[in-house]
């Protein structure tokens, strides 16, 4: 081999492992723009996934009619995926806003397949090239290969530690985009001797550069507007965090926090749902003076257990730090929370819950339980018969357990599946339910070590809304969604123990929502 041969090969090589390092991160970040805008992240991922693999072994077997003009083949490729990734989620956005449901789905999977195939179109040509300039096909098939899969590690840890966190999904779209675009340049240049018309393609891949440079500066700008129409009130707040995309909207003094996507509350009427929240599990403890909230972060729970004088410590655990530091610091919420945080007796600590009460082993007067819904694999786990074993094993003795069990309207099912599970792990357990005008009818399970009557509960601290009278009302389901459920045909619905083993509860949470 020549020196022009030699460098020419490591080009080559160098371009496989760039490219595929875009390739992953265009996989996952097409299942991350899924988790966020249509729900129950495995699931997206899942599908995402899938795809891409399924087109680039089309865009492998399609690879067998590209013989001819290999480098100009390879350089245009990467102009279409620069083009058609680049602008894949700022579309999503668009399609999401503005087109009827379904159609953000149906784009999502179609980009996926595309890219993906784009991407199976890449390595055939660059080894059929390699072996071209005079290496072996033995050895160049197995270079650019472990080009390709090495760059597949450096992609996934560049998406999930810099490109998701500092630059969000659609910026991300378009800087990896650019790098396609520049690889293609690059190439070009170095193999500019043996193509005749290298200016003109030349010039269309600057084009292309500039187009997406500007989609780096304003596309981002540009998808805002699209993401305000999924929201009713405009965006006052909005920052993807490691772990989730947080929103806060507001208007008319109506402030909304969404998580991904999802309510948490509304300040019309929130302290309806803290209120059932906290109350009648701090009545129902023997003791209060040591409370465990998981989840919380908004410190609006926080705000209701400082009503007790008797609390002397309260031990926070919520993920994100991000929303903590909100909850802390952002003047609209401060204002709500009535600066919660600033209370000596609150602990803040940001990990799993899960994690959390495995490594830990302090018991508890009182544990209270608001997380978000169980939509994806990570949120199930804190509904299933492990979590709730957990719980009860830092309970003390005569302490209480409420824990947020989603719409027991909407999600008839899934509410009694939740109080199921919390009897399996050998809790005995009372139903609540509550109409929260911005999230509807919402439902709650009181649970203790041992047998109580939600009647003998007591609430004795000043409440806008929560009376030991409307107490002893929520305690009534009407007959079409308490636990006798039955189906079409009249047989009774035999409701499952949510485990780690079996998530039950994630497919019966996303059928039950579907329609709402």
């Amino acid at each position: 081999m020549t020196n022009l041969s030699i460098k020419q090969s490591k080009a080559i090589y160098w371009a496989s492992g760039i490219v595929s390092i875009c390739g992953i991160i265009f996989e996952v970040l097409f299942g991350a723009a899924g988790s966020y805008l249509l729900g129950d992240g495995v699931k997206q991922y899942t599908l995402t996934i899938s795809l891409f693999l399924t087109g680039m072994g089309i865009g492998a077997s399609l690879s067998e009619k590209v013989t001819k003009h290999l480098i100009l083949s390879f350089v245009w490729i990467e102009f279409t995926i620069g083009i058609i990734g680049g602008f894949s989620t700022f579309v999503l956005f668009g399609v999401t806003a503005f087109l009827s449901s379904g159609m953000d789905a149906f784009f999502l999977y179609f980009i996926t397949l595309v890219v993906g195939a784009l991407t199976g179109v890449e390595l055939p040509i660059l080894i059929r090239k390699a072996n071209e300039i005079g290496v072996t096909l033995q050895k160049s098939t197995a270079r650019v290969l472990f080009s390709d899969y090495a760059g597949g590690l450096i992609g996934g840890l560049l998406f999930v530690y810099l490109f998701r966190p500092q630059f969000g999904l659609v910026k991300t779209a378009f800087i990896v985009a650019l790098i396609n675009v520049i690889v293609a340049l690059w190439i070009l240049i170095y193999f500019r001797q043996e193509i005749k018309t290298f200016k003109r393609h030349f010039t269309a891949g600057i084009i292309i550069l500039v187009v997406l440079i500007l989609g780096v500066l304003f596309g981002e700008e540009t998808a805002f507007v699209f993401e305000q129409k999924l929201y009713n009130d405009p965006i006052i707040y909005n920052e993807q965090t490691n772990y989730q995309q947080i929103i806060l909207t507001k208007e008319q003094g109506d402030l909304r926090l969404f998580l991904d996507g999802q309510l948490q509350f509304s300040s019309e009427d929130e302290y309806r749902y803290h209120e059932t929240l906290v109350h009648p599990a701090m009545a129902a403890a023997s003791s209060i003076e040591n409370v465990l909230v998981l989840g919380g972060g908004d410190g609006l729970a926080l705000r209701e257990i400082q009503k007790y004088d008797e609390v002397k410590s309260i031990k926070l655990v919520d993920l994100d730090p991000r929303v903590t530091d909100l909850g802390m610091k952002n003047h609209e919420i401060t204002k709500l929370n009535k600066e919660a945080f600033k209370d000596d007796r609150v602990d803040v600590v940001n990990t799993d819950a899960f994690t959390y009460l495995q490594e830990h082993k302090e018991l508890y007067d009182v544990i209270l339980v608001d997380m978000p819904d169980p939509n994806n694999e990570s949120l199930n786990k804190l509904y299933t018969l492990e979590f709730y074993q957990l719980l009860r094993n830092h309970l003390r003795p005569g302490g209480a357990i409420m824990v947020q069990a989603t719409s027991p309207t909407f999600a008839t099912e899934v509410y009694w599946s939740i109080d199921k599970t919390m009897q399996a792990a050998d809790l005995y357990t009372d139903n609540l339910h509550v109409d929260v005008p911005s999230f509807g009818d919402w439902g709650f399970v009181l649970a203790k070590r041992e047998k109580f009557a939600v009647e003998q509960v007591n609430i004795n601290v000043d409440t806008k809304f929560l009376t030991n009278d409307v107490l002893a009302g929520l305690t009534t389901f009407g007959k079409d969604i308490d636990q006798h459920m039955v189906d079409e045909k009249g047989n009774q619905i035999q409701i499952e123990v949510n485990t780690l083993i079996r998530p039950s509860l994630i497919e019966k949470y996303e059928k039950a929502w579907q329609n709402y």
